[in-house]
């Protein structure tokens, strides 16, 4: 038997630590003296805890690591199937990381040639362009943030199974139109919309008319900057917005690898300013 210090000094886990484990009945001393409270972990137990903190080196919580402890003889069947999942999740953060210093490299190298790291805004290409009128099937409803994502499955999935049941045309890419004055975590007012020649319930009249246009290639998360830049033209040519931004998904993103290979449309229903008198 091992005192708890023996035990704590041996996987370098402290005492408090281990208190703690059991607490949650993560891992519980195999034995404790009634007249000392002293605890007492088995020779055994050590592999336990090595197996505990070989999965939080892999950054699963005490509460999944409890529960593919707990999994019985189904264990190793859990542990594979964890395992997968959270090598999928560390491969995605460490495809953020590598992107993020390809980033920090081209503006470390800006700021060394004398540029702004924020000179890539001038690579953004604005064209001011005439929409024609579109015949949208739609879902408006308001979202929170956190559920953005689902709700982009759920809506379109509703809107393309609508299409097949009724024989519709699609006659253009799907498109989300965002109609919130500001973002709120609240919820934001958004629609869901995939253009048909059909005039059937559920389609509304879209008439963008003018507007700029922009070409995302890239991730989503660059999104902002596309705004940022249109915001900017839009200012300094004498245009204010007339409707609702719009995104237009050229490409599926369930049908890339990679997000680099992402096309976006972007957009920003205008109208030129009136005279001041």
């Amino acid at each position: 038997m091992l005192s708890i210090g023996e035990f704590s000094n041996i996987c370098k886990v402290t005492t408090k630590t281990l208190r703690y484990y059991a607490e949650i009945g993560l891992i519980l001393p195999d034995e404790i003296k009634p007249e000392t409270g002293y605890r007492y972990y088995s020779i055994k137990q050590l592999e336990k805890m090595l197996f505990i903190n070989r999965l939080k080196a892999y950054n699963f919580s005490l509460e999944e690591i409890k529960t593919i402890i707990e999994s019985g003889e189904l264990q190793d069947e859990k542990l594979f199937r964890e395992l997968s999942r959270k090598k999928e999740e560390i491969e995605k953060q460490l495809q953020k990381y590598e992107k993020t210093i390809e980033q920090l490299d081209s503006d470390i190298s800006n700021l060394k040639q004398g540029k702004s790291i924020m000179s890539y805004l001038k690579n953004i290409d604005v064209q001011l362009v005439e929409v024609p009128d579109m015949n949208l099937l739609f879902i408006r409803k308001t979202i929170h943030e956190d559920e953005i994502k689902k709700e982009y499955g759920i809506c379109f999935g509703s809107l393309f199974r609508k299409i097949t049941d009724e024989k519709l045309t699609q006659a253009a890419p799907p498109m989300v139109l965002f109609h919130s004055a500001e973002f709120s975590s609240f919820g934001l007012d958004t629609e869901f919309a995939v253009p048909v020649k059909d005039w059937v319930k559920g389609t509304r009249d879209f008439t963008p008319e003018l507007c700029l246009k922009t070409i995302l290639r890239g991730p989503y998360c660059d999104l902002s900057s596309v705004y940022t830049k249109q915001r900017n033209w839009a200012e300094k040519e004498g245009y204010e917005p007339d409707d609702a931004l719009y995104e237009v998904y050229v490409t599926d993103p369930s049908q890339v690898t990679d997000e680099s290979e992402l096309i976006t449309e972007v957009y920003y229903p205008v109208k030129k300013k009136s005279e001041d008198l």
